[in-house]
């Protein structure tokens, strides 16, 4: 036997708990504030309920999760803040956006988001509210979303190679009802961005809105972020779309260029 092959070939003890117990946080990671009941948790997962209950009461055990007395709902816990601060406090991304991003706010003078991938999921990580009177605060920073549900998701997901996305939209299949969607949608609208090189959402998390959305990559050329603006639907009319999906354009590569050089 060569033994350089057995650590590769055998099955690592615990992963599958572990895997199990990080996807029941990242979705009650989406809840916010609010918390999720269990049986949301299930349907997210396609966990059985048995396992999902066991989970979380063990990460209620130990600080990670908490249930709301009142609602009987799940939520993240207050330590997980807490350890969130043994990361650095700005991400190279963040650094690299934040003049770029005020700089494009003033020019587009609609609500502006960056968005960032991780894992399956998008998390709003900045949002810059323009100067036009009329602006759609659609999303909040730090609200998550199973990639493909928003805008920015589906531009993330449109500049990855088709089988990956495909991967990760039939992970998602299960969360996108919660979000009126499904897997053919999003698979449909991921193509449409990959021709039109951006994407472009007609109908937004607001009704009455529209939004553009353009990918950010890393330099090893894997997409990590959007870039986002949120306009009522006058806002973005046939005449104003190509002006304003230039601009985001400039913007991401300006970003891009950022981190490179960094």
């Amino acid at each position: 036997m060569d033994m350089r092959t057995g650590p590769k070939t055998e099955p690592r003890r615990g992963a599958q708990a572990i895997r199990r117990a990080l996807a029941v946080l990242r979705i009650l990671a989406a809840g916010r504030e609010t918390g999720l009941p269990l049986a949301e948790v299930v349907q997210a997962t396609g966990l059985t309920r048995p396992t999902v209950h066991r989970i979380v009461h063990v990460l209620i055990e130990e600080g990670i999760v908490e249930r709301h007395e009142r609602t009987g709902r799940y939520a993240i816990g207050r330590q997980v803040p807490e350890l969130a601060l043994a990361r650095p406090s700005r991400s190279p991304l963040l650094a690299a956006a934040d003049e770029i991003l005020k700089r494009t706010s003033r020019e587009v003078g609609d609500t502006l988001f960056l968005t960032v991938r991780t894992g399956n999921d998008t998390l709003c990580v900045d949002r810059r509210i323009g100067s036009f009177p009329i602006q759609v605060l659609s999303i909040e920073i730090g609200a998550r979303r199973p990639l493909g549900v928003s805008s920015a998701g589906v531009a993330i997901l449109a500049a990855m190679p088709a089988q990956d996305a495909r991967k990760i939209v039939a992970a998602n299949e299960a969360r996108f009802v919660s979000y009126r969607t499904n897997a053919a949608t999003v698979l449909a609208q991921i193509a449409a961005a990959r021709r039109r090189g951006y994407n472009l959402r007609e109908v937004g998390l607001v009704p009455g809105t529209k939004s553009i959305s353009t990918w950010i990559k890393t330099p090893d050329s894997r997409p990590a972020a959007a870039i986002t603006v949120s306009a009522v639907r006058m806002r973005l009319g046939p005449r104003r779309e190509p002006e304003l999906a230039e601009i985001l354009l400039d913007a991401a590569r300006s970003i891009e260029q950022k981190i490179r050089s960094a």
